[in-house]
Protein backbone atom coordinates (compact mmCIF):
# COMPACT_ATOMS: atom_id res chain seq x y z
CA UNK A 1 0.00 0.00 0.00
CA UNK A 2 1.22 3.16 -1.18
CA UNK A 3 1.72 5.99 1.59
CA UNK A 4 1.08 9.69 1.09
CA UNK A 5 4.57 10.73 1.68
CA UNK A 6 5.72 8.18 -1.36
CA UNK A 7 2.63 10.20 -3.34
CA UNK A 8 4.58 13.41 -2.34
CA UNK A 9 8.04 12.21 -3.24
CA UNK A 10 6.90 11.03 -6.56
CA UNK A 11 5.16 14.26 -7.61
CA UNK A 12 8.27 16.12 -6.24
CA UNK A 13 10.66 14.18 -8.62
CA UNK A 14 7.79 14.91 -11.85
CA UNK A 15 7.73 18.77 -10.88
CA UNK A 16 11.62 19.58 -10.10
CA UNK A 17 12.88 18.74 -13.50
CA UNK A 18 10.13 20.93 -15.12
CA UNK A 19 10.66 23.81 -13.31
CA UNK A 20 14.55 24.26 -14.81
CA UNK A 21 14.81 25.83 -18.32
CA UNK A 22 16.01 24.04 -21.07
CA UNK A 23 18.54 25.60 -23.31
CA UNK A 24 15.86 25.01 -26.27
CA UNK A 25 13.23 26.99 -23.86
CA UNK A 26 15.60 29.19 -22.71
CA UNK A 27 16.16 30.12 -26.53
CA UNK A 28 12.66 30.30 -27.36
CA UNK A 29 11.57 32.63 -24.99
CA UNK A 30 14.40 34.96 -25.30
CA UNK A 31 13.91 35.10 -29.32
CA UNK A 32 10.32 35.86 -29.32
CA UNK A 33 10.99 39.37 -29.88
CA UNK A 34 9.17 39.34 -32.89
CA UNK A 35 6.02 37.96 -31.46
CA UNK A 36 6.30 40.16 -28.46
CA UNK A 37 6.23 43.45 -31.17
CA UNK A 38 3.77 42.52 -33.36
CA UNK A 39 1.52 41.94 -30.13
CA UNK A 40 1.80 45.56 -29.29
CA UNK A 41 1.34 46.55 -33.02
CA UNK A 42 -2.35 44.82 -32.67
CA UNK A 43 -2.77 46.16 -29.38
CA UNK A 44 -2.20 49.82 -30.11
CA UNK A 45 -0.63 50.51 -33.49
CA UNK A 46 2.69 50.02 -35.23
CA UNK A 47 3.71 53.66 -34.67
CA UNK A 48 3.21 53.12 -30.58
CA UNK A 49 6.10 51.10 -30.26
CA UNK A 50 9.68 51.94 -30.76
CA UNK A 51 13.42 50.58 -30.28
CA UNK A 52 14.00 47.28 -28.16
CA UNK A 53 15.23 47.20 -24.89
CA UNK A 54 15.74 43.84 -24.16
CA UNK A 55 14.55 41.35 -22.12
CA UNK A 56 14.66 38.85 -18.64
CA UNK A 57 13.29 36.47 -16.97
CA UNK A 58 10.08 36.84 -14.78
CA UNK A 59 10.12 32.70 -13.97
CA UNK A 60 11.07 29.50 -15.60
CA UNK A 61 8.26 29.69 -18.08
CA UNK A 62 8.17 33.19 -18.97
CA UNK A 63 9.99 35.89 -20.18
CA UNK A 64 9.65 40.28 -20.32
CA UNK A 65 10.25 41.95 -23.70
CA UNK A 66 10.48 45.78 -23.42
CA UNK A 67 10.19 48.26 -25.90
CA UNK A 68 10.15 52.18 -25.88
CA UNK A 69 7.00 53.47 -26.12
CA UNK A 70 5.76 56.09 -28.52
CA UNK A 71 2.95 57.50 -27.52
CA UNK A 72 1.66 61.24 -26.51
CA UNK A 73 2.42 62.06 -22.85
CA UNK A 74 4.53 58.80 -22.42
CA UNK A 75 7.54 59.81 -22.38
CA UNK A 76 10.14 57.88 -20.88
CA UNK A 77 7.24 54.69 -20.23
CA UNK A 78 8.13 51.05 -22.21
CA UNK A 79 6.00 48.58 -23.47
CA UNK A 80 6.09 45.19 -21.59
CA UNK A 81 5.15 41.97 -23.13
CA UNK A 82 5.32 39.01 -21.27
CA UNK A 83 5.57 35.54 -23.16
CA UNK A 84 5.31 32.35 -21.49
CA UNK A 85 6.46 28.65 -23.14
CA UNK A 86 6.72 24.91 -21.86
CA UNK A 87 9.76 22.71 -22.55
CA UNK A 88 9.14 21.04 -25.87
CA UNK A 89 7.05 23.90 -27.24
CA UNK A 90 7.63 25.45 -30.83
CA UNK A 91 5.93 28.69 -29.96
CA UNK A 92 5.31 31.12 -27.02
CA UNK A 93 1.93 32.44 -25.72
CA UNK A 94 1.56 35.83 -25.27
CA UNK A 95 0.58 36.31 -21.85
CA UNK A 96 0.31 39.94 -21.03
CA UNK A 97 0.80 43.68 -22.95
CA UNK A 98 1.12 46.65 -20.51
CA UNK A 99 2.92 50.42 -20.07
CA UNK A 100 5.08 50.41 -17.48
CA UNK A 101 7.27 53.60 -16.13
CA UNK A 102 10.91 53.29 -17.37
CA UNK A 103 13.86 54.98 -15.20
CA UNK A 104 13.18 58.29 -17.00
CA UNK A 105 9.26 58.36 -16.98
CA UNK A 106 7.32 61.35 -15.84
CA UNK A 107 4.88 59.98 -12.73
CA UNK A 108 2.09 61.47 -11.08
CA UNK A 109 2.81 62.17 -7.60
CA UNK A 110 2.65 60.11 -5.01
CA UNK A 111 -0.70 59.62 -3.55
CA UNK A 112 -2.00 61.31 -0.19
CA UNK A 113 -4.93 60.55 1.53
CA UNK A 114 -7.41 63.07 1.59
CA UNK A 115 -7.31 64.01 5.25
CA UNK A 116 -3.70 64.84 5.26
CA UNK A 117 -4.09 66.93 1.91
CA UNK A 118 -6.30 69.30 3.37
CA UNK A 119 -4.40 72.15 4.45
CA UNK A 120 -5.22 75.48 6.80
CA UNK A 121 -7.45 77.59 5.05
CA UNK A 122 -9.13 75.34 2.14
CA UNK A 123 -12.31 74.75 4.07
CA UNK A 124 -15.24 76.71 1.90
CA UNK A 125 -18.61 76.86 2.82
CA UNK A 126 -20.54 73.41 3.28
CA UNK A 127 -17.52 71.48 3.90
CA UNK A 128 -17.45 69.00 6.43
CA UNK A 129 -13.99 68.22 8.33
CA UNK A 130 -14.31 65.88 10.83
CA UNK A 131 -11.58 65.46 13.30
CA UNK A 132 -8.81 62.31 12.83
CA UNK A 133 -9.70 59.58 14.83
CA UNK A 134 -7.73 59.64 18.41
CA UNK A 135 -6.79 63.63 17.73
CA UNK A 136 -4.15 64.18 20.69
CA UNK A 137 -6.05 67.91 20.67
CA UNK A 138 -9.10 66.58 21.92
CA UNK A 139 -9.73 64.82 25.06
CA UNK A 140 -13.68 63.81 26.67
CA UNK A 141 -15.53 66.85 27.89
CA UNK A 142 -15.30 65.03 31.46
CA UNK A 143 -11.51 65.45 31.20
CA UNK A 144 -9.59 68.38 32.68
CA UNK A 145 -8.21 70.78 29.63
CA UNK A 146 -5.47 71.90 31.28
CA UNK A 147 -7.20 75.04 31.93
CA UNK A 148 -7.34 75.47 35.43
CA UNK A 149 -10.28 78.54 35.09
CA UNK A 150 -11.82 76.14 32.46
CA UNK A 151 -12.24 73.30 34.48
CA UNK A 152 -13.17 75.03 37.66
CA UNK A 153 -16.21 77.13 35.49
CA UNK A 154 -17.29 74.30 34.49
CA UNK A 155 -17.03 72.18 37.47
CA UNK A 156 -19.46 74.21 39.68
CA UNK A 157 -21.71 75.78 36.53
CA UNK A 158 -22.24 71.03 36.06
CA UNK A 159 -22.06 71.80 32.09
CA UNK A 160 -19.50 70.84 29.59
CA UNK A 161 -18.93 69.93 26.20
CA UNK A 162 -18.28 66.12 24.63
CA UNK A 163 -14.66 67.19 23.59
CA UNK A 164 -12.37 69.80 25.03
CA UNK A 165 -8.75 70.93 24.04
CA UNK A 166 -5.99 68.66 25.35
CA UNK A 167 -3.27 70.37 27.06
CA UNK A 168 -1.25 69.25 24.02
CA UNK A 169 -4.18 71.08 21.60
CA UNK A 170 -3.84 74.13 23.14
CA UNK A 171 0.16 73.91 23.41
CA UNK A 172 0.08 73.54 19.94
CA UNK A 173 -2.44 76.64 18.95
CA UNK A 174 -0.59 78.75 21.26
CA UNK A 175 2.96 78.08 19.37
CA UNK A 176 0.65 78.33 15.79
CA UNK A 177 -0.31 81.86 17.01
CA UNK A 178 2.81 82.61 18.22
CA UNK A 179 4.85 81.67 14.85
CA UNK A 180 1.98 82.95 12.61
CA UNK A 181 0.79 86.60 10.69
CA UNK A 182 0.24 87.79 14.20
CA UNK A 183 3.21 86.77 16.24
CA UNK A 184 5.70 89.02 17.55
CA UNK A 185 7.95 87.91 14.98
CA UNK A 186 5.82 88.98 12.26
CA UNK A 187 6.96 92.20 9.37
CA UNK A 188 3.96 94.01 11.22
CA UNK A 189 5.18 93.42 14.65
CA UNK A 190 8.97 94.34 14.15
CA UNK A 191 7.85 97.31 12.49
CA UNK A 192 6.84 99.40 15.38
CA UNK A 193 7.62 99.50 19.19
CA UNK A 194 4.43 99.50 20.45
CA UNK A 195 2.44 95.84 21.24
CA UNK A 196 -0.84 94.47 21.47
CA UNK A 197 -0.90 93.67 25.12
CA UNK A 198 -1.12 97.85 26.29
CA UNK A 199 -3.56 98.36 23.34
CA UNK A 200 -6.96 100.11 23.65
CA UNK A 201 -7.97 97.01 21.22
CA UNK A 202 -6.69 94.36 22.78
CA UNK A 203 -9.06 92.17 24.25
CA UNK A 204 -7.37 89.20 26.21
CA UNK A 205 -8.80 86.03 25.79
CA UNK A 206 -10.13 84.04 28.90
CA UNK A 207 -8.56 81.50 30.87
CA UNK A 208 -4.93 80.82 31.00
CA UNK A 209 -4.29 81.59 26.94
CA UNK A 210 -5.55 84.86 28.25
CA UNK A 211 -2.16 85.92 29.57
CA UNK A 212 -0.29 85.88 26.04
CA UNK A 213 -3.25 85.80 23.81
CA UNK A 214 -6.04 88.26 22.68
CA UNK A 215 -8.64 89.39 20.28
CA UNK A 216 -7.94 92.71 18.03
CA UNK A 217 -11.27 94.74 18.12
CA UNK A 218 -9.99 97.24 15.43
CA UNK A 219 -11.30 97.16 12.66
CA UNK A 220 -8.71 98.93 10.77
CA UNK A 221 -6.18 96.19 11.69
CA UNK A 222 -5.87 92.61 12.68
CA UNK A 223 -9.75 93.02 13.78
CA UNK A 224 -11.59 89.43 15.32
CA UNK A 225 -8.40 87.95 14.40
CA UNK A 226 -6.38 86.17 17.53
CA UNK A 227 -2.82 87.97 18.11
CA UNK A 228 -0.28 87.49 20.21
CA UNK A 229 0.40 89.90 23.35
CA UNK A 230 3.62 91.28 21.62
CA UNK A 231 2.45 91.51 18.23
CA UNK A 232 1.71 95.50 17.42
CA UNK A 233 0.95 97.93 14.21
CA UNK A 234 0.68 101.19 13.62
CA UNK A 235 -3.29 101.32 14.63
CA UNK A 236 -1.83 101.29 17.99
CA UNK A 237 -4.96 102.98 20.43
CA UNK A 238 -1.37 104.77 21.56
CA UNK A 239 -0.27 106.05 17.85
CA UNK A 240 -0.01 109.95 18.18
CA UNK A 241 -1.38 112.13 15.36
CA UNK A 242 1.55 113.15 13.23
CA UNK A 243 2.14 117.03 12.77
CA UNK A 244 1.44 119.02 10.44
CA UNK A 245 -1.94 117.04 9.36
CA UNK A 246 -5.03 118.67 7.93
CA UNK A 247 -5.45 122.69 6.65
CA UNK A 248 -3.01 124.77 7.48
CA UNK A 249 -4.39 127.76 10.28
CA UNK A 250 -4.73 131.54 9.36
CA UNK A 251 -6.44 134.94 9.95
CA UNK A 252 -8.84 135.52 8.48
CA UNK A 253 -9.03 138.71 6.34
CA UNK A 254 -11.55 141.01 4.62
CA UNK A 255 -10.26 141.20 0.77
CA UNK A 256 -12.53 144.45 0.93
CA UNK A 257 -9.52 146.66 2.17
CA UNK A 258 -7.59 145.92 -0.13
CA UNK A 259 -6.35 148.78 -2.90
CA UNK A 260 -6.02 148.36 -7.04
CA UNK A 261 -3.13 150.02 -8.04
CA UNK A 262 -2.79 149.91 -12.29
CA UNK A 263 0.37 149.58 -13.40
CA UNK A 264 1.80 151.49 -15.26
CA UNK A 265 2.22 151.08 -19.55
CA UNK A 266 6.22 151.02 -19.24
CA UNK A 267 6.50 148.07 -16.99
CA UNK A 268 8.54 150.10 -14.59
Amino acid sequence: MDTGTDTVAEVTEQVEPQAERSPALEALLLGAGDAARAAIEEFSGADAVGEYLGSAFEDPAAATHRFLAVLTGYQGWQWAVVVAGYPGADHVTISEVVLVPGPTALLAPQWVPWEERVRPGDLSPGDLLAPPADDPRLVPGYLSSGDEELDELAGEVGLGRRQVLSLEGRLDAAQRWHDGEFGPDSAMARATRRVCRECGFYLPLAGSLGTVFGVCGNEMSADGRVVDGEYGCGAHSDTPVPAGTGSPLFDPYDDGVLDVANRPADGS
